[in-house]
């Protein structure tokens, strides 16, 4: 083994770790499982739920998990509950829709039918604009449980109507773990000025962006800061380390690339959108003729929730999915050779009219992130992000690896060719136009910085 792997594998084995015993860590495999788990762990929660995500949308699925949340809080009214989303997030509707009434809104308007019972909403700003950083922390925390999973809360993640959209999701009892996380949210996000409570009065939505000075000061501390424990695990036992970061140089960050890097056969990623950042091309550029051996799983364009049907009207964000492919042609033309050697393995992720929206790394058996990490320029300076990295030098997770990996390669089609995907000229006209014009007044490598 070179020194240069070395290097990296003593990173990964310096790292903190929390012991976890394999009988508590469960893998549940599509939306309906994840789903049903949600509403029975809050059902059954006995004394906190901290949900942590990006939003809860005033839809079906977003209805029944605030709605269980509030009987919950009825059942056992000295249950801790709690719900951290995006600020921004929470003051919009989805992108295309032209509906002035917002999430926001609604969590005022549930609030007013429970007045009786206090469910707090927060609304977390990681910037002064959401197109410059969001919050993406991912797991929620229900007793000593951890639900960790990419997923936010809405019709189509939790499967509620005919369309789903696949992610990850993972359960894991750990009363250390859920402490870290709990600690973590109190320090970080609570007490802060800029956090505040969105469904205890009618905010006004512009007032929180103005005060951007504490803003900037909240997003400097986040920074700096990370999930505080010690460690309590040996080397050759199931382990986990919670990671938490924002910007270039965060630890998580830094722990992804070192993870890459320390292959000695085998790496498999998953992300919905082909936009990485350049460090992380150039590592896999190393893998490989390292003849190390990649597989990279990521979604059709069709796959993407920003995908239009060309018989329905057309909008901007529609150009998004295609801007992905464009990169991962150019990635395919760049790293042929290497596909036709058997080295690097390219996978498309394709159900219907479904989406796609898993993100993950498999090191060699041994290693496993899990993480709500798009892996592009956008997760790598802008978002506040979190993973959990598992260390598993006994493969006590090998089944439940292989049985994740297999559903999620079932609607998968391998790539051989660069040719498999649409060139530029072959998109539709209105999209040609506005890639090309990008392209032109050369604002392409700044969107792709955002998305």
């Amino acid at each position: 083994m070179s020194s240069l792997i070395n290097k990296h594998i003593k990173y990964l084995a310096q790292l903190p770790k929390i012991a976890q015993s394999i009988e508590d860590i469960h893998t549940l495999y599509n939306p309906d499982a994840f789903f049903y788990t949600l509403l029975q762990s809050i059902k059954n929660a006995k004394k906190r739920i901290y949900l942590v995500i990006l939003f809860l949308e005033k839809d079906k699925g977003g209805y029944k998990v605030l709605n269980a949340l509030y009987q919950a809080k009825r059942y056992n009214p000295i249950l801790e509950t709690v719900v951290l989303v995006d600020w921004y997030r929470a003051q919009r509707g989805r992108i295309g829709s032209n509906s002035i009434y917002t999430n926001a809104d609604w969590y005022y308007q549930m609030a007013q039918h429970y007045p009786d019972i206090d469910v707090p909403i927060y609304g977390v700003p990681i910037n002064i604009h959401e197109a410059l950083g969001v919050l993406h922390l991912k797991g929620c925390i229900i007793d000593d449980t951890i639900i960790y999973s990419g997923a936010s809360l809405n019709n189509v993640y939790l499967h509620q109507s005919e369309k789903y959209r696949s992610d990850r999701y993972q359960i894991i009892h750990n009363p250390l773990l859920a402490e870290v996380f709990l600690n973590y949210i109190h320090r970080q996000l609570l007490i802060m000025p800029p956090v505040v409570q969105i469904n205890s009065l009618i905010v006004n939505k512009k007032k929180n962006t103005k005060n951007k000075n504490k803003i900037r000061l909240f997003r400097q501390s986040l920074r700096y800061a990370n999930y505080i424990f010690k460690n309590s695990a040996n080397d050759d036992e199931l382990a986990i380390t919670p990671l938490v970061g924002l910007g270039k140089k965060s630890l998580l960050n830094q722990t992804i690339h070192h993870l890459i890097c320390s292959t000695k056969k085998k790496l498999i990623i998953c992300t919905p959108y082909f936009n990485m950042p350049m460090l992380l091309i150039r590592d896999f550029i190393a893998l490989l003729k390292r003849e190390k051996k990649i597989e990279v799983i990521i979604g059709d364009k069709i796959a993407n929730d920003f995908y239009i049907p060309e018989d329905q009207p057309f909008k901007m964000i529609g150009a998004i999915p295609y801007l992905y492919e464009v990169n991962l042609r150019h990635f395919i033309i760049r790293l042929q050779q290497y596909i036709e050697n058997d080295q690097l393995l390219i996978r498309l992720w394709k159900d219907g009219n479904n989406s796609y929206h898993l993100k993950g790394i498999w090191v060699d058996d041994e290693w496993q992130l899990l993480t709500g990490n798009n892996f592009n320029p956008r997760s790598w300076r802008l978002d506040l992000e979190n993973a959990l990295l598992v260390h598993d030098p006994k493969n006590l997770l090998l089944e439940q690896r292989k049985q994740e990996l297999f559903f999620i390669r079932s609607h998968t089609k391998k790539i051989t060719h660069f040719t498999q995907i649409q060139k530029i000229s072959e998109y539709p006209n209105k999209i040609k136009k506005i890639i090309r014009g990008l392209r032109g007044i050369r604002i392409d490598k700044l969107i792709k910085q955002i998305l």
